[in-house]
């Protein structure tokens, strides 16, 4: 069965009215013109026109004319009323309900939509609808032909355009490869293998660039936030996106007037010490991005200025009767349950539905310890940009070092803030740009001392050296808790039957010692040395 091409479109209410007399067959008309090619056979034509007595004239003049030059093309007549033809919203509304009715049969109809007649407005709004698959069509432009011939100039040319991206293998590729270099640079660059993480990225480059709404970015302090609200700037402004600066401001540090004054200005005289007036960083924002980090330690007025800014783009300065436009993208930061403090009464409902559009939980680096690896390489490349100087570690100070972070015994309490310090402070004291395994364990043991880990040296690091630190944290937590009651105890015994209190009443035959002895032969230890340590440390 030969499928149907149907043909959609607006009358020309300038290039198709041209007159009631026979001259009017001397003018060229892209309503006609289209049902005239001598390639393409329109079976249907749906002629949009308006509701006025001139433009229904119109309308049913060209369908009896395409009737006498394509007898097998089908016009129907499709009122439509436009109020203002170049309002945007009007238009495209009007044609978004008209393709949302159309009954459209894409098994046995091909079709296209006229983008040659109907305001500049009209135009975009087809595009965008077919762009998006709400028809399923490809666009049509005629023209009149620029041969001298006079048959030819009547009938023009015209010319299909498919807007299925994917059917043209360079353009997609080039997306492709656009998107991907949008992801690594929201990633610094960094080969990160969490996959929660990567995810998380792509969400936030589609967002990034499609979308000016507000972002929140949850995560511990350290995580990145900072780092990734101005990252998300950058890529907008290439993107030509943004224009204006990227302003950030730790809302914990804002407290009174101080913080009303800080986020929206205030006029000369506001309060004691104003004297003179002051913009405010919503305003410098103004055409650019407004970071506001730890968002959940506003106060609830602050809060309430905030909001109208977000929704309405205009706020008071404290002191002045004056409003101000700052037209901003919002990112917001925090490490608190914002839906908790809202139950508390601490943030404002309002709000937080406003800034919870899109929110992007970012891990700390305790939870993202594949991610270490890559990290450590990238703060020895920025240590290296920064300081003009390379620095790489030993192969054996590096495992070393790398089995110590990755482990479930560093806690990692500044996040990636704190993996940078610990880096910087090895290559600034690495002699030769080489960070030895002297460094490396001085370092580790700075870190627990930070993080208020006990220190077992003289205990698990003295009495197993250097497989102390190949040992599971399972198995190190185990080991460490039975020398502890191994120290205390009388005898090899007395141990065992602290150790085992339970399950020696069920057996037949005590063995205590045996088991005890067993257990620590496991790491090369026996109970002489235990009380040989034990009488050291004492």
């Amino acid at each position: 069965m030969i499928r149907k091409t149907v043909a959609i479109g607006f009358i020309g209410t300038t290039l198709d009215r041209v007159g009631k007399g026979a001259n009017r067959w001397n003018k060229w008309r892209p309503s006609i013109g289209l049902c005239q090619q001598p390639d393409l056979l329109i079976h249907r034509l749906e002629l949009i026109h308006g509701v006025d007595a001139r433009d229904i004239s119109l309308a049913e003049r060209l369908r009896e004319d395409i009737r006498q030059v394509s007898p097998e093309t089908e016009v129907r007549l499709q009122p439509m009323q436009l109020r203002n033809p170049w309002d945007f919203e009007e238009v495209y509304g009007a044609l978004h309900d008209f393709t949302s009715a159309y009954p459209f049969d894409t098994e046995h109809e091909d079709y296209l939509v006229h983008i040659t007649t109907g305001t500049h407005v009209a135009q975009i709004c087809w595009f965008l609808l077919t762009e998006a698959r709400y028809l399923p069509a490809r666009l049509v432009q005629t023209s009149p032909a620029r041969k001298r011939d006079e048959a030819a100039q009547v009938t023009g040319t015209h010319a299909l355009i498919d807007l299925d991206l994917s059917r043209y293998d360079r353009i997609a590729t080039r997306f492709q490869h656009e998107r991907l270099e949008g992801l690594a640079f929201l990633k610094s660059g960094i080969n990160t293998r969490n996959a929660a993480f990567n995810r998380s990225i792509e969400q936030i480059e589609r967002v990034a660039v499609r979308s000016r709404a507000p972002m929140l970015l949850v995560g511990p302090t350290g995580a990145g936030k900072s780092f990734l609200a101005r990252r998300i700037h950058e890529l907008k402004r290439g993107r030509h996106q943004l224009q204006g600066r990227f302003v950030e401001v730790n809302c914990a540090t804002l407290r009174g007037d101080g913080a009303m004054s800080a986020l929206f200005g205030h006029a000369k005289g506001a309060f004691t010490g104003a004297q003179s007036a002051r913009e405010g960083l919503l305003r410098a924002a103004d055409g650019g991005m407004l970071f506001l980090d730890e968002i959940g330690e506003l106060g609830l007025d602050e809060q309430a200025m905030l909001l109208k800014a977000v929704e309405e783009k205009r706020f008071f300065p404290l002191g002045s009767d004056r409003e101000l436009e700052s037209d901003f993208q919002l990112i917001a930061g925090t490490h608190r349950d914002l839906r908790g403090r809202v139950a508390e009464g601490l943030f404002r409902e309002d709000l937080y539905a406003r800034i919870n559009l899109w929110t992007f939980e970012l891990p700390g680096l305790a939870g993202r310890r594949e991610d270490i690896e890559p990290n450590i390489d990238f703060e020895l490349q920025r240590h290296a940009r920064e300081q003009g100087r390379m620095v790489r570690f030993n192969l054996e100070a590096r495992r070393r070092y790398l089995a110590f972070a990755s482990s479930a015994e560093a806690a990692w309490q500044g996040n990636f803030r704190e993996l940078s310090a610990s880096i910087t402070r090895m290559a600034t004291l690495a002699d030769s740009g080489r960070i030895d395994e002297a460094q490396v364990l001085e370092e580790i043991d700075r870190l627990r001392r930070a993080w208020g880990v006990r220190n077992e040296q003289g205990v698990l690091e003295g009495l197993l050296g250097e497989s102390a630190q190949q040992l599971d944290l399972f198995d190190r937590l185990q080991l460490e808790a039975v020398i502890d009651v191994c120290r205390h105890a009388d005898s090899l015994s007395d141990s065992g039957r602290r150790l085992f209190d339970r399950s020696r009443l069920v057996k037949a035959s005590a063995n205590d010692a045996d088991r005890l002895r067993k257990y620590l032969a496991r790491f090369g230890l026996d109970w002489a040395q235990l009380r040989a340590a034990a009488t050291r440390k004492a």
